[in-house]
């Protein structure tokens, strides 16, 4: 019997899962967790070979999610399946110890494909994923997306994080609001992000 665990907040999102899995799987049972805390107890009443989780889970703690669910039960394999784009995220997450990373928006058959991956060779990496694993793997250590920001860029970045608007930063650091939206513009353009949300997730991510 495949024991599977699906952690994420959204009943939706978790009864869909499920009906895909029953319906593709032979042999398997299904449980569900709608925050970290729940999903660790879990993990500790019965084995799991396999977690589906979401990044955003509350209670959640990013990438320190991995080892938690490891220190608990070390083999088990751990699918991060979430709406944020593998390029931002993936590698931070495979770099951490998860045997795979799948965005929401994929097929039912991507993800069949990806779970049974997971089952028969521990790994599920996706083509895309595959020359910056190896570059990641030569060099130990995933590319920090936030790294590209200058200086000013970064300190724009902390301010709109800590919740100023374009005036208030403009006030503080005493430069033009139109400074200010260049700024915010150049930095959403390099960390590939259309909104705050997305900005605040990148920072949790890599624990700047």
């Amino acid at each position: 019997m495949k024991q599977i665990l699906i952690v994420d907040d959204h009943l939706v999102v978790r009864n869909g899962v499920s009906m895909v899995l029953e319906k593709q799987i032979e042999n398997v049972e299904i449980s569900h967790a709608e925050n970290f805390f729940e999903a660790l107890a879990i993990l500790r009443e019965k084995p799991i070979c396999l977690v589906i989780l979401d990044i955003n889970i509350p209670g959640g703690k990013n990438t320190g999610m991995i080892s938690d669910i490891k220190a608990i039960q070390s083999g088990v394999k751990i699918l991060v399946f979430s709406a944020h784009e593998e390029d931002q995220y993936a590698l931070q997450y495979i770099s951490a110890g998860a045997n795979g990373y799948l965005n929401k928006l994929c097929s039912e058959e991507k993800m069949i494909f990806a779970i049974n991956s997971i089952f028969e060779t521990s790994t599920y990496v996706s083509s895309e994923l595959v020359s910056k694993l190896l570059e990641t793997r030569v060099t130990k250590k995933a590319k920090n997306p936030l790294e590209s920001l200058s200086k000013r860029e970064l300190q724009i970045a902390e301010m709109l994080i800590n919740g100023n608007g374009n005036l208030e930063i403009s006030n503080m650091l005493n430069i033009h609001m139109s400074t200010v939206s260049t700024y915010k513009a150049r930095l959403f353009e390099k960390l590939k992000i259309t909104n705050l949300v997305e900005l605040i997730n990148l920072f949790k991510t890599y624990e700047y």
